[in-house]
Formats: C-alpha cells, structure tokens, sequence
C-alpha cells in the first residue's frame, strides 16, 4: 500500500476546485491541520481542511449565541470541509481569530513552488558545466543576484573544483552580502591556488607563483610572505 507524502497530498489538493461554504456560499480556505489533535484525540485523518473564514457566516454567527446558550461558554462554529468530498462538519473555535493561523497563504506557496522550480533548474545547469567544465558559465550564475541563494552557493563550490586561474579575478573582490555564500567564495579562491601552485602578492594582489622570492608584478620582495 503506498502512502502519500504530505507535500504529495498538498499538490492533490492545490489541484481541485475550492468547496464554497454550504451556509454563506463562500469560498472557503485552505487550513493546515495543527500538530496538536483537535477534538477526540485521533486526529482528522488528512493534514489539510477546507474552513470558512467568513466572519458574517450564518453557522458563525449564530454559533456564538448558542454556545453561550447551551454550554456557557464564550466560543463559536467554523464550517469545514474534508478535501475532494462535500463532508461538511464544523470545528470550535474560541475568539475571532481562533484557528487562523493555520490559513495557508496560497501566494506564499506559489513563490514558494517557483523557487523551488529555479533551484532544479539553476542545479541542472550546474550538472551540465561541470562535465563540460564550463568555468565561464557557472560563473555567471555565481554572479546573478536574482538566483537562489543554493544555486549561487553550489556554484561557487564549483568553481573551487573546475575553475581556473581566470576565474580568481571576478570573484576574489565580491562584496556578496551573504556570509556564508563569502565564505565558500573565499574557499573556492583558495582550492584554485592550491590546484595551480600559485598565491596573491600581498602587495599588489597579481597572482605568482607559490615559491616565488620576488613578484614579476610590482618587484617586491615576497619570500616568506
């Protein structure tokens, strides 16, 4: 028997036309189950409800006057819905913003989905450069602030691997604005020099050879620097 992955279940989800509330005709929201099991104690079986959010929802508000009535309690009724059926029930809730903050916001998922997208796409590419050795490519992307922050941080691991003594110069001075994306950079700087036995003159910063005494570039005496 194969079950679904919660994210699986997400997708189904996100895929099927929204329930429309049968007490007010709204459309209701997507709600993601708290980790806390709610009523019985067995939990609701799915990790996604459609809810009614209408604050002018009949079962709403009607729901607080009969509470009050008949339990002596300060709450009221949210409609539910149990994804791809018309099982429609109602779940408690205690203040106008009782259970809203498991409403899932919609647009956060999508720029979510296209980040998500950007990353296999941007590491497809990566793939690709490396077994072609592609320096100036994986480069660009290193370089591209609009890419994923992982994408960027591969690629500068992926310099360290396949880049040459060319590629030190565009990215030794970047001013990145991300710690640890600096970070590998600067490793990356350091694996280059370790594969082509050279290092940066503390003077001027032109690139020589490991066991250089003086730089060919500005005649300092570099020996034991």
């Amino acid at each position: 028997m194969a079950f679904e992955t919660k994210e699986e279940v997400l997708e189904k989800i996100l895929s099927e036309k929204k329930p429309k509330c049968p007490n007010c005709g709204m459309e209701m929201n997507l709600w993601e189950v708290p980790p806390v099991p709610v009523g019985d104690g067995l939990g609701w079986g799915t990790p996604y409800l459609f809810l009614c959010f209408n604050d002018e929802c009949p079962m709403y508000k009607q729901g607080w006057d009969n509470i009050k009535e008949n339990y002596a309690h300060s709450a009221s009724y949210r409609c539910m819905c149990y994804p791809g059926t018309e099982q429609f029930e109602c779940i408690p809730v205690f203040s106008p913003m009782g259970a809203k903050g498991q409403v899932i916001d919609e647009q956060v998922l999508l720029e979510q989905e296209l980040l998500k997208e950007a990353i296999k796409k941007g590491f497809s590419i990566l793939a690709d450069c490396y077994l072609s050795k592609d320096t100036p490519a994986v480069l660009k992307l290193l370089l591209d602030a609009t890419e994923p922050a992982r994408v960027r941080l591969k690629a500068a691991e992926m310099i360290g691997d396949i880049g040459d003594l060319e590629a030190i110069e565009p990215i030794r001075s970047l001013k990145l604005g991300n710690r640890i994306l600096q970070e590998e950079v600067g490793k990356a700087v350091k694996k280059i020099h370790e594969r082509y036995f050279t290092r940066e003159c503390p003077f001027c910063a032109e690139i020589i050879k490991k066991r250089a005494k003086v730089c060919k570039h500005c005649g300092r005496d570099v020996a034991g620097q």
